[in-house]
C-alpha cells in the first residue's frame, strides 16, 4: 500500500471548545456589570400595575364599545363587556342592526367633549391597560353598564347597575331576542 502524503492541510481548525464557554461568561458579566451600574428596572417595559391617566376632550377618541383612546395610549374599560363592531342585532320586527357600533356611540355620547380621569389596573388578554375612567363626575364604566349597552364583568356593583338597566329594557335589553349570545344567556 502507498503511502501518501498531504503535501497541503486545510485552513480549517476545528473550533476550541472553551470558546463558546468563554464568550458565554463575557456576556454574563457584561450584563450584571450594565445591571450594577442602575440601569432602570423596567428597562424591558413592565410598567407599574397602578397608574392615572389623564386626557383632555380633544385626544379622546372611541375606538369600540369598551375601549378608549387616549392621546397615543389605548385604554380598555374594566369590568364591563360590549359587543364587538360587526355584530348584527335584531330589533322586535327583524330589522338588523350593528349593535357593536351602536355600543361604541353609546359611548361616544357619554365622553364627548368632556375631560377624562382614568385609574389604570393592571392588563387585558391582549396587554392593553385596562383601566376605570372618569368624566365630570361620572363614571364611563358605570355609566354604559347602566345604559345597558355593555354587560358587568366580575364586579358586583356593575351587576346590580346590570339588572337595573335590563328590569327597565334599557339599551341592548330592549332588543333582547335579537341580541347577542351573552345578552340571551344572562
Amino acid at each position: 500500500m502507498l503511502n501518501r502524503r498531504r503535501i497541503f492541510r486545510s485552513s480549517y481548525s476545528p473550533p476550541s471548545r472553551w470558546r463558546g464557554v468563554a464568550l458565554g461568561a463575557a456576556f454574563s458579566f457584561v450584563c450584571v456589570a450594565l445591571v450594577g451600574l442602575g440601569l432602570p428596572a423596567n428597562l424591558f417595559g413592565s410598567a407599574p400595575r397602578e397608574q392615572d391617566w389623564q386626557a383632555s376632550a380633544a385626544t379622546v377618541l372611541v375606538v369600540d364599545g369598551d375601549t378608549l383612546r387616549l392621546g397615543e395610549r389605548t385604554l380598555r374599560l374594566s369590568g364591563l363587556l360590549s359587543p364587538e363592531r360587526g355584530q348584527t342585532c335584531r330589533t322586535s320586527s327583524g330589522v338588523g342592526f350593528d349593535c357593536g357600533a351602536t355600543a361604541a356611540q353609546a359611548l361616544a355620547r357619554l365622553v364627548q367633549g368632556r375631560d377624562l380621569t382614568c385609574k389604570v389596573q393592571g392588563r387585558d388578554h391582549f396587554g392593553r391597560p385596562l383601566g376605570t375612567c372618569v368624566a365630570n363626575g361620572e363614571e364611563v364604566n358605570a355609566a354604559l353598564v347602566a345604559s345597558g349597552w355593555a354587560l358587568a364583568d366580575g364586579n358586583a356593583d356593575m351587576a346590580g347597575l346590570e339588572a337595573t338597566a335590563r328590569a327597565a329594557q334599557r339599551g341592548l335589553w330592549s332588543y333582547l331576542q335579537g341580541a347577542p349570545e351573552r345578552w340571551q344567556q344572562r
